[in-house]
């Protein structure tokens, strides 16, 4: 089986960002959800899951907030064109036929963490849709992670990439599993998690190459060789120690969805209804067609659609 797991919010932000002034009649900013849309169809053509799931953050768990009450509170608001689109898109993507998963106080990378876990485990292929750095960390030889970012493509037609582990170590410097720790030296200020001051990301790698393991290093700092830099991590044992438990995913959540339940299952008639509502004239002529295709009836048009965007996927990410 392969699961196929997609960070909600990730992609909503990413389509926000990436078309801009696209509404319906009514006024209502649908930018967002169109590039989502497309991207999330793209995923599934591409990858051909049997298993998949939007996940979203609903909140900050206590353990993180507990450890560092200023965690993501850098974080600008969400922007109010934008804010109505991810409420509607958590509520369509069950039309395509995916799971739509939140729970209260949870952070989406958590839940991602926990599916994957419980599919490994079983012997299923899991791909992250992400660009979250914590995610990485469950790169293996069963667990993939999904890109479009052209740094990441082995070939600049290549639609996608699926980082295994020994590109995700040629992106970072690391294995996998040793991404937690890069991060805990160097802290992650997207999430406001403060580094060690005057370590960087290239001086964690190599130090982490040069000890082996963060444990290793934090037992011998006397040993490392340039000053400041011994200094500053001995000044910061205990961030370092804080960080680490910040950036640990949790991977044995209860599952609020059991994973078999995530068969895809899509839904034509309400996917034709939500397309025509945001007058997506070329996504609602590919949904029929693929319903009619699968027998699945629908109604027809019940009003004249507005023309569809001057622009495709590929422009857009």
């Amino acid at each position: 089986m392969r699961l196929l797991l997609i960070d909600g919010h990730y992609y909503c932000y990413r389509s926000f960002y990436a078309i801009r002034g696209l509404t319906n009649s009514r006024g209502e900013s649908t930018n967002a959800i169109f590039g989502f849309i497309k991207t999330m169809r793209k995923m599934l053509k591409d990858l051909r899951p049997d298993l998949a799931a939007v996940l979203w953050d609903e909140g900050l768990p206590l353990r993180r907030t507990t450890l560092q009450p200023d965690y993501k509170a850098t974080r600008t608001e969400t922007p109010p064109d934008l804010r109505p689109q991810i409420d509607t898109l958590r509520e369509m993507v069950s039309a395509f036929g995916l799971k739509s998963i939140g729970v209260p106080d949870t952070e989406a990378d958590d839940l991602m963490a926990t599916y994957a876990t419980v599919a490994r485990a079983r012997g299923d292929e899991v791909i992250l849709a992400t660009n979250d750095k914590d995610l990485f960390q469950l790169v293996d030889e069963k667990c993939f992670v999904y890109s479009t970012n052209k740094t990441d493509l082995p070939d600049p037609k290549a639609p996608h990439a699926l980082l295994d582990a020994a590109r995700v170590q040629a992106k970072w410097g690391v294995p996998p599993a040793q991404i937690g720790e890069v991060l805990a030296l160097i802290g992650d200020h997207v999430d406001n998690i403060p580094g060690v001051p005057g370590i960087g990301e290239k001086t964690a790698v190599a130090l982490l190459t040069e000890y082996g393991t963060l444990d290793n290093l934090l037992k011998n700092l006397a040993s490392v060789k340039a000053k400041r830099a011994r200094e500053s991590l001995t000044a910061n044992v205990e961030n370092i120690a804080k960080n680490r438990e910040m950036v640990r995913l949790d991977m044995d959540l209860p599952l609020p969805v059991p994973l078999d339940d995530l068969r895809i299952e899509p839904r034509y008639a309400e996917m034709v209804a939500e397309m025509e509502r945001c007058e997506f004239r070329g996504l609602t002529a590919e949904v029929r067609a693929e319903a009619a295709a699968a027998g699945a009836p629908v109604a027809e048009l019940a009003a004249p659609q507005a023309a569809p965007p001057a622009f495709s996927q590929g422009e857009l990410f």
